[in-house]
């Protein structure tokens, strides 16, 4: 759907990485509606902890505040239209 027009705020993940979550939110907003962020932040999720093993975090909405510990290498803020995604491993 929106593939390829998301706008990255920050990210310290690989690119590789980053095209991933970038992807997967794109294939969530295909199966959910905007409004559906709990639904968009899980599917994302599953799909990392799947790809990459447990521990990530997804926030979706259009609205929100953060203020987190994250590991080294897998932190990306990104926005797809109205929608922004916030993805994460916690830090251990």
């Amino acid at each position: 759907m929106l593939e390829g027009k998301a706008v990255i705020g920050e990210t310290d993940m690989p690119q590789k990485m980053q095209e991933h979550a970038m992807r997967c939110a794109s294939e969530a907003l295909d199966l959910h509606e905007i409004s559906d962020c709990k639904d968009i932040a899980c599917y994302i999720k599953k799909q990392f902890d799947k790809t990459y093993g447990p521990g990530w975090q997804c926030v979706s909405g259009t609205s929100f505040g953060s203020y987190i510990t994250h590991s080294s290498g897998s932190f990306i803020h990104f926005c797809l239209g109205r929608l922004a995604v916030m993805l994460f491993r916690g830090a251990a």
